[in-house]
């Protein structure tokens, strides 16, 4: 009989804490064209499931609710709710008709592995695939990754490629409606 209680006990201390006074989040208000806006991209079935919490976020921030009470609602942390009304509250002075919802919303850039081609080295790679093969001392008709990966290192454009890495950059930069590949397909050599 003491193990019910106790549970019960612990669920309203849960509940109270949520509501306990103490540090206050900032208020957020919202006009009525960024609460339709931010409803509008909640509502959309295209909207990718991230920023429609993140809205969710900033509607129930409108409501009242302070961090603590929108991770309860939402299955997130209260770090994350702090984190996206202090993001709204930072480009709330921007009109909507310059910085949209959806971009107000957005994730940040993320830091990664820098780049280990320069857009220099990639057109010097694709404007040599676009020689004839002969005019380089290649006994081919057509390029194929690996050709192009020897040659470029031939040539020193770059310190290392892979022929993956090389056929990429050709393929990637060709136009939906190329007619002819730049490389020849490696199943049909």
């Amino acid at each position: 009989m003491a193990g019910p209680t106790r549970r019960m006990a612990v669920f309203c201390v849960m509940d109270q804490d949520l509501t306990m006074p103490g540090r206050k989040p900032p208020a957020l208000e919202l006009t009525e064209a960024e609460r339709h806006a931010i409803e509008t991209v909640v509502r959309r079935h295209t909207t990718a499931q991230q920023r429609a919490l993140r809205c969710r976020v900033v509607l129930l921030a409108a409501a009242g609710l302070n961090h603590a009470q929108i991770a309860h609602q939402l299955p997130i942390s209260s770090e994350t709710a702090a984190l996206w009304r202090q993001r709204w509250l930072a480009c709330h002075a921007i009109p909507l008709v310059d910085l949209p919802v959806e971009e107000r919303l957005a994730d940040l850039p993320r830091p990664g592995a820098p780049a280990r081609f320069t857009a220099e080295q990639v057109c010097q790679i694709v404007a040599m695939a676009c020689e004839e093969p002969g005019a380089a001392g290649r006994p081919i008709s057509q390029w194929s990754q690996r050709e192009i990966a020897d040659e470029v290192l031939k040539r020193g454009i770059v310190q290392a490629i892979s022929p993956r890495q090389a056929g990429r950059f050709l393929k990637g930069g060709r136009s939906r409606t190329a007619l002819d590949p730049v490389l020849v397909d490696a199943q049909t050599r």
